[in-house]
C-alpha cells in the first residue's frame, strides 16, 4: 500500500493540469449555482417527506403519541453527489434511513410510494423493488433520484446518525446491508484519498473520458462512478503529492500494466466477526468470488467487489482503450498531443461490420420505463450467452446508451451490440456463427418479468453497419466516414470483399430471419449468422 511516488509536480505537469481544467470547464461538466441551490431544496424537502412518512407509519399502527413524536427518518447522499463530481443533470443517489417498524416492502414501497405519487413536481415515479438493491427511481421538480431504503434494527433514528460507525450493521437484512454500502463507501472514500481536490478533478476526467470512449455503464458490464472512483482514489494513493494531469497520465500506466483479476484495493480487507456473517469478498473461500475478471473492492465493511458485472468483452474493451489513453498521454507528456485527443469520442457505429439491435417497446410511458429497466438489467447475459455458446469465437460490444426512435408509434428504445469474430483467432473459409437458439432463450429469459403487461414487447435484429438506423446519429443525420480508428480501439474498418457475406432482407424490428456468413479475405470479419426474430 506504499506510494509509487511521492513527487511533486513540474512547472510543465501544472501547465498541463491548467489546460486539463480548462477542457472540462469548456465541455460543460459544471453545474451553476442555481442549479445546485436547486438540488439542495429538492433534498431537503424529501428530508421533510420522510419524517413525515414515518410519524404517519407509526399513527397507522396504532403507536402512541409519545412514539410518533420521536419517530425520525433520514435522508443521506452518495455516488457522485457526495464526492462532489456531479454535473449538470446528473441524478442524485440518495439513502433513506428508517426504523425496525418502517418495512421494505409495504411501508417504503407501498406507502411512501403513494405520498410520493401525490407530491406536486414528483413524476416519473418508478419502484424497482425486485433489484438487487432495491430501489425506487423518480424525478422531483426535474432532478432525477435514486431512492434506497435501509431498515435499522433500532426503533429510533437520531438526527446525528453517523452511518460509518459499524455497529449500526448488527441485524441488518441483505437489502438493508446494500443500500447503506453506497453511502458508507462514498466516505470512505472520502477519508482515504490524500488530497480530495485533486482527486474530484481526476475522478471528473475519467469518467467524462469514458463516457466518450463509451466504456462508462456497470449495468452493461463496463464501469459505473462507484467503480471509477475507487480505480482514480487508487491512483490518488500510489501518487499522493501529484496533481490532475499527472494522475490521469498514471491512471492509464498503471491500468495499462495492471494483471486482472489481481484486485485493485484501498486499504486491507478485514473480516467483522462480531457483525454476524455478512460476506467479504475472498475467492479464497467464495467460490463465485474466483470467477471475478476485474476485481474492484469497495472500502467499507462488508468489503465487496463492486465490479462483478465484467465480463470478458467489456474487459478487453476497457484494456483497449487504456492501453490507447496510455500513448495519447506519453504524446502529451513529449508535447506532440493535446488533451482533446484524449476526448475524441468513440465512433461505436463506425467501427463493427456487424451489430444486434434490441427493440424495446410499451404501450405507454410508465409500462415503457419499467419494461426497459428489466431489459437492460439482462443485456449483460446476452453476452454473456453469445460468447459462452461461440466458444468466445463471437466477441460482442454493447453499446452503454440506448436510442430513441421519434418517428415510431407508441413509446420505444434501441440497444446495439457490435459484434466480431475473436481476433488472432483462425479463419475459416464460410464460417458461420449460428446464435438464432441464443436470442431465443434471451427473449425466454426477459420474458420471465413478473411484471409484464400486455404490449410490452421486444425485438432482437441483426443489422449490417450499412444497415444501422438513422435515429441513433445526433439530428438523425450519418455523419461522414471517419478516418481509420486509432490502434488501441477495437475497428473494423479495414477492406474486406462481401462476395460471401449473405443477408436476407427484412425491415428492422420486424419478424424475420437474417443471415450473414464470414469472409475469408479479412482478420476483421465476424459474425452473428441466423439471428432469429420475434
Amino acid at each position: 500500500m506504499e506510494p509509487l511516488s511521492t513527487a511533486g509536480p513540474t512547472p510543465a505537469d501544472l501547465g498541463r493540469t491548467r489546460d486539463l481544467e480548462k477542457l472540462l470547464s469548456n465541455a460543460g461538466l459544471n453545474e451553476s449555482r442555481e442549479e445546485a441551490m436547486k438540488r439542495e431544496g429538492v433534498l431537503g424537502r424529501l428530508d421533510q417527506i420522510v419524517k413525515s412518512w414515518v410519524r404517519q407509519i407509526c399513527v397507522n399502527k396504532g403507536f402512541s403519541n409519545e412514539v410518533v413524536q420521536e419517530a425520525n427518518a433520514k435522508i443521506f447522499t452518495f455516488g457522485s453527489y457526495r464526492l462532489g463530481v456531479h454535473g449538470p443533470g446528473s441524478d442524485i443517489d440518495t439513502l433513506c434511513v428508517g426504523p425496525s417498524h418502517a418495512t421494505r416492502e409495504e411501508d417504503f414501497f407501498v406507502e411512501l410510494h403513494n405520498i410520493l405519487a401525490e407530491t406536486e413536481n414528483v413524476t416519473e415515479l418508478n419502484p424497482v423493488p425486485e433489484a438487487h438493491v432495491p430501489v425506487m427511481k423518480f424525478k422531483f421538480d426535474g432532478i432525477s433520484i435514486d431512492l434506497l431504503y435501509a431498515r435499522l434494527s433500532s426503533w429510533t433514528i437520531p438526527e446525528d446518525l453517523d452511518i460509518s460507525d459499524e455497529s449500526i450493521m448488527q441485524n441488518l437484512d441483505e437489502q438493508s446491508v446494500l443500500s447503506l454500502n453506497g453511502c458508507r463507501v462514498t466516505d470512505q472514500i472520502l477519508r482515504l484519498v490524500p488530497n480530495i481536490q485533486h482527486f474530484r478533478t481526476t475522478l471528473r476526467c475519467m469518467k467524462y473520458w469514458a463516457k466518450r470512449r463509451g466504456v462508462y455503464s456497470n449495468v452493461t458490464g463496463f464501469l459505473g462512478g462507484i467503480n471509477w472512483a475507487l480505480l482514480v482514489a487508487r491512483i490518488c494513493q500510489l501518487y499522493p503529492n501529484a496533481v490532475p494531469s499527472t494522475l490521469v497520465s498514471r491512471f492509464f500506466r498503471v491500468y495499462t500494466q495492471w494483471r486482472w483479476p489481481n484486485p485493485v484495493m484501498l486499504c486491507p480487507i478485514e473480516e467483522r466477526s462480531s457483525l454476524g456473517l455478512l460476506q467479504v469478498w475472498d475467492p479464497r473461500k467464495n467460490p463465485r468470488d474466483k470467477s471475478h475478471l476485474m476485481p474492484i473492492i469497495t472500502p467499507a465493511y462488508p468489503c465487496m467487489n463492486s465490479s462483478y458485472n465484467v465480463s470478458t468483452s467489456t474487459l478487453r474493451i476497457m484494456t483497449q482503450e487504456f492501453n490507447r489513453g496510455n500513448e495519447v498521454c506519453e504524446q502529451l507528456e513529449m508535447s506532440r498531443a493535446t488533451w482533446d485527443l484524449l476526448f475524441e469520442s468513440f465512433s461505436f457505429f463506425e467501427a463493427y461490420r456487424n451489430y444486434l439491435q434490441i427493440d424495446v417497446v410499451a404501450i405507454d410511458d410508465c409500462d415503457h420505463r419499467c419494461w426497459k429497466g428489466w431489459v437492460e438489467s439482462r443485456l449483460r447475459q446476452l453476452t454473456l450467452k453469445v460468447e459462452k455458446d461461440t466458444y468466445g469465437m463471437l466477441q460482442c460490444h454493447p453499446h452503454p446508451s440506448d436510442f430513441v426512435d421519434m418517428a415510431r408509434d407508441g413509446y420505444h428504445c434501441a440497444y446495439f451490440m457490435g459484434l466480431q469474430r475473436k481476433l488472432g483467432a483462425p479463419l475459416h473459409e464460410g464460417q458461420q456463427f449460428d446464435i438464432r437458439t441464443t436470442v431465443e432463450q434471451f427473449k425466454l429469459n426477459v420474458a420471465a418479468y413478473t411484471s409484464w403487461k400486455p404490449g410490452m414487447e421486444i425485438y432482437v435484429s441483426h443489422v449490417r453497419r450499412k444497415q444501422i438506423p438513422l435515429f441513433v446519429y445526433p439530428g438523425g443525420v450519418k455523419p461522414a466516414r471517419p478516418a481509420r480508428q486509432h490502434s488501441g480501439s477495437p475497428s473494423s474498418d479495414s477492406k474486406q470483399g462481401d462476395s460471401r457475406k449473405r443477408l436476407t432482407s427484412a425491415d428492422p424490428g420486424g419478424h424475420c430471419s437474417k443471415k450473414i456468413a464470414s469472409s475469408s479475405s479479412s482478420n476483421q470479419v465476424v459474425a452473428a449468422e441466423e439471428v432469429e426474430v420475434s
